[in-house]
């Protein structure tokens, strides 16, 4: 698909567009300032119109934010990508009900009650096998070591795959989204091809090892594999390329993600060390921290594509627009919460949008929760005095699933 651009509406006031550009590396040099700078644009309107990318609208605050998930026939989720947009769908995120409910539904064995509560003394034990190789260092880069490590461990564990492939998807995930650090465009393009081939080569031979099992037992991979798709009156198996798109997806949305949440939930908490002494000392408030660190840095600006005329925020938007969700800007809204910038790990309520609303809210939310969960109960039992290296710095990088690459921590060795 090609992306039409939005053109500029003649009626639209002058302080109203402006040249901010999500995927500009300045947002995120020297350390992130995308808060910033969705604040200033927050300021300016609920809907601002943005000139990048052939133009698109911004939508900044928390109340049009949340009309626009929950209204899916007025605004679609595809394309999600203000770039890019011609590669194929992500599924089933960028399919729209009733067509996108079938392939959800297909996916909830992974994510039910019993399995998550099955998967927690694995991801326990992943944690602490992470934390295990620099605790007694008393140094490490928290990114590469842990927060990036985590994610994918955990994917497989999700999966049922073994965990000696961690190493190639944590390298493939990288190529794919990143292309290679110093190439030419052309090399990376190559490169994120490349990476992306080897990963849907992958789960190839997954699908066809367990295409047509007759009793898949445990196997949660076979069962979703073998799940009769559902639409209308109709019944068929899932696509070997359809199941490539939803495995793609599955590891991608927890990737940056939750590696962007731990960088920011340590960051938050040694920039605030009353709330991490109430961390450390009561470990019960770590889920309303995990609640508190998911709003202050919501890590996706979801886009959405206007399929109707309509108005939103006082604007009038005309079918084909394209918009840029900044959950970011939703989640510190005052308006919806009281001193928005402060760290309050016991916040209530707390009704932030980091996982979205409406039909495609975050499938994976009970997973990515559990998973931070135990990330900072275990570190905060055995590193608890962490603080950022002041001879070192932070990296941030802004994109559409905005995140951290680099965080240099220092803190008292762990005594074995």
């Amino acid at each position: 698909m090609t992306v039409r651009a939005t053109e500029i509406p003649e009626y639209l006031p002058e302080h109203l567009c402006v040249d901010f550009d999500i995927y500009d590396p300045s947002v995120a040099a020297p350390v992130d300032t995308l808060q910033e700078r969705v604040a200033e644009l927050a300021a300016l309107g609920p809907v601002v119109f943005s000139r990048a990318h052939g133009g698109h609208w911004l939508v900044t605050r928390y109340a049009e934010i949340h009309e626009v998930l929950r209204n899916p026939g007025t605004y679609s989720s595809y394309p999600n990508n203000l770039v890019n947009a011609g590669d194929g769908k992500f599924l089933p995120l960028e399919l729209d009900p009733p067509e996108h409910t079938p392939y959800r539904q297909a996916l909830q064995p992974l994510f039910n009650p019993p399995r998550m509560k099955a998967l927690e003394p694995e991801i326990r034990g992943i944690v602490n096998g992470l934390i295990d190789r620099f605790a007694g260092r008393g140094e490490c880069e928290f990114v590469e070591e842990f927060a990036h490590a985590l994610p994918t461990a955990v994917f497989l564990a999700l999966m049922g795959w073994p965990q000696r492939d961690a190493q190639m998807f944590t390298e493939c995930t990288d190529t794919a989204l990143q292309g290679r650090p110093g190439a030419s465009e052309e090399e990376s393009n190559a490169a994120r091809a490349e990476a992306a081939q080897r990963m849907f080569g992958y789960f190839a031979e997954v699908i066809a090892e367990r295409r047509g099992r007759p009793d898949a037992g445990d196997d949660v991979t076979a069962a979703i594999i073998n799940t009769p798709l559902r639409i209308g009156d109709t019944t068929r198996p899932l696509t070997d390329d359809e199941l490539c798109r939803m495995f793609f997806l599955l590891l991608i949305a927890g990737l940056h993600t939750v590696q962007g949440s731990l960088a920011w939930g340590l960051m938050h908490l040694a920039a605030n060390p009353g709330e991490r002494r109430r961390v450390v000392g009561d470990p019960a408030l770590v889920p309303g921290a995990v609640e508190e660190i998911l709003r202050l840095e919501a890590a996706v600006s979801a886009g959405r594509r206007v399929t109707r005329d309509t108005e939103l925020g006082g604007v009038r938007l005309r079918a084909g627009d394209q918009l840029l969700l900044l959950l970011n800007g939703a989640n510190r809204d005052g308006g919806e919460f009281t001193d928005p910038d402060e760290v309050r790990i016991d916040r209530t309520p707390n009704r932030h949008l980091s996982f979205g609303s409406g039909p495609h809210r975050c499938l994976g939310s009970h997973l990515a929760r559990i998973e931070l969960r135990i990330a900072l109960e275990e570190i905060h039992r055995r590193i608890p005095d962490y603080r950022i290296d002041p001879e070192d710095r932070v990296v941030s990088h802004a994109t559409q699933v905005r995140g951290v690459v680099r965080l240099p921590l220092v803190f008292t060795p762990e005594k074995r």
